[in-house]
């Protein structure tokens, strides 16, 4: 007869109470052999639990095990030097600052932005053909509506500077499921050697990677912090010796003078190798082709040195800025040249927050929002709406004096553009003509500032048509 364990019982005639006290002792037996197996927290990452005494194997093969450091990754190379953070552990927050120590930051703040050319910015919004299917598809809700036309304006921003061409490898930091990176490649798709480079330094769901298999460009993720990102350590880049784009869209805080730092710091000056041969090898038949081949050389050399700067160009829409850090970002000099230093940075990045949770109407909003934001960043970490921000520790309802709403703003305001002055002295000293501007209305996104850059030796979009006129 077969025998069960929940089951014997039933099956046994009356009187079998010795084969069911030994029934019953199996079936205990079984159970206190299981529960003798213990879970413990893997050492790994405790976030999950595993058999002790599948521990060796499991370490094998758990996906939080330390996988071997690819060529391009180079420990802090774009972290900047630690200097001073010491000071910023001793730190209070805002709202436990007096009246008259906010006051003198406030003026701070206003003294500083005076001599800057940071307080007008111009409009920049534009558009792109490749998204216009896209822009006009009834299918797309309020929230995705705002992000294409983000997008498009970024296109249309990278038109403007000839940062779309063929022959390039675009990197986009922060790069998410790749959008950004994909309305690229369909505004290039008759161009050729087109490379893209996806930076993000977590696994990414959803990822819009597969809709390119079939085209001519390619594409290739890179799962690392941008802190130890070296460009020239890349292998694309070291066989194609391709210039490259930096794009990014709501590039968080200090990513983006990590970003900024891994450009232009972490690829060569000059590209000294050729990927292919001048034309000037080639044999002469006679004069005439000598004269013609002599033109042809010269105009080719002068488009290979345009091709061959390292960096094309930088687009970035900048986001977060209560995220810096006062050790990575790259404007510290200029901060210096103000005298400013790691204190008024500090409170500086935690008030830019103003400018954008600072209204009571966010505040109001905030339960909300963080359940909306946990639920996006799943399916779309690169993307920021402009009711996505968090809270701060730095409560403007708490804070001392009487400022309001809108003062606020306009302090938050101050703040994010004097760090992004940073940036751009930062980028001029480096040998980039930059600036920030406009690319987007408020009313999409909050946070609707570009900062653009193209090397100073390289043709302006107005001289580039001169050219092309002649």
């Amino acid at each position: 007869m077969q025998l069960l364990c929940g089951k014997e019982e039933s099956l046994l005639p009356d009187g079998g109470g010795v084969r069911e006290t030994l029934l019953r002792g199996a079936c205990r037996s079984r159970g206190s052999r299981k529960n003798t197996r213990k879970r413990i927290l893997c050492p790994l990452d405790p976030k999950h639990t595993v058999y002790e005494d599948q521990l060796a194997k499991h370490l094998k093969k758990c996906n939080s095990r330390e996988k071997p450091k690819p060529d391009y990754f180079v420990q802090d190379i774009n972290a900047g030097l630690k200097d001073e953070t010491e000071i910023l552990d001793e730190l209070v927050p805002i709202s436990f600052l007096s009246e008259e120590q906010l006051e003198n930051l406030i003026k701070k703040l206003r003294k500083a932005s005076e001599g800057v050319n940071c307080c007008t910015l111009k409009d920049q919004i534009m558009s792109h053909p490749a998204l216009h299917d896209a822009l006009n598809d009834p299918k797309n809700g309020d929230s995705a509506f705002k992000h294409l036309k983000q997008q498009a304006s970024i296109l249309g921003n990278m038109e403007r500077l000839n940062l779309l061409g063929p022959r390039r490898c675009f990197v986009e930091f922060g790069a998410g499921r790749g959008k950004l990176s994909h309305w690229v490649d369909t505004a290039l798709q008759e161009a050729e050697k087109v490379y893209f480079l996806l930076v993000e330094r977590v696994t990414t769901r959803f990822k819009v990677d597969g809709k390119h298999k079939n085209r001519n460009s390619v594409f290739e993720r890179l799962q690392i912090d941008i802190q130890h990102l070296c460009l020239s350590k890349i292998p694309v880049l070291i066989k194609e010796k391709l210039p490259v784009v930096g794009i990014g869209k709501h590039l968080c805080g200090v990513a983006t003078d990590l970003a900024l730092r891994c450009l232009v710091e972490t690829y060569p000056t000059r590209c000294k190798e050729r990927n292919e041969e001048p034309v000037a090898k080639r044999i002469k038949n006679d004069k005439t082709d000598s004269k013609n081949d002599t033109l042809v050389n010269e105009g080719s050399e002068q488009n290979e040195l345009e091709q061959w700067i390292p960096v094309a160009g930088i687009v970035v829409a900048l986001c977060c800025h209560h995220r810096c850090d006062w050790r990575h970002y790259v404007g510290k000099e200029f901060f210096k040249t103000l005298g400013l230093g790691p204190v008024e940075f500090n409170y500086f990045q935690r008030m830019s927050s103003w400018a954008t949770c600072g209204m009571r109407e966010t505040t109001l909003e905030t339960s909300e929002i963080n359940i909306t934001k946990r639920d996006d960043q799943t399916n779309d970490n690169e993307e920021h709406d402009h009711k996505e921000y968090r809270k701060t520790d730095d409560n403007p309802e708490g804070l001392p004096g009487l400022l309001t709403v809108e003062e606020r703003k306009n302090i938050g305001r101050l703040c994010k553009l004097l760090i992004d002055q940073g940036r751009i002295e930062y980028l001029q000293q480096k040998g980039y003509s930059a600036s920030l501007q406009y690319y987007t209305d408020s009313l999409v996104s909050l946070e609707n500032v570009l900062l653009t850059a193209l090397p100073k030796q390289s043709s302006t979009p107005d001289s580039t048509m001169m050219k092309e006129k002649l």
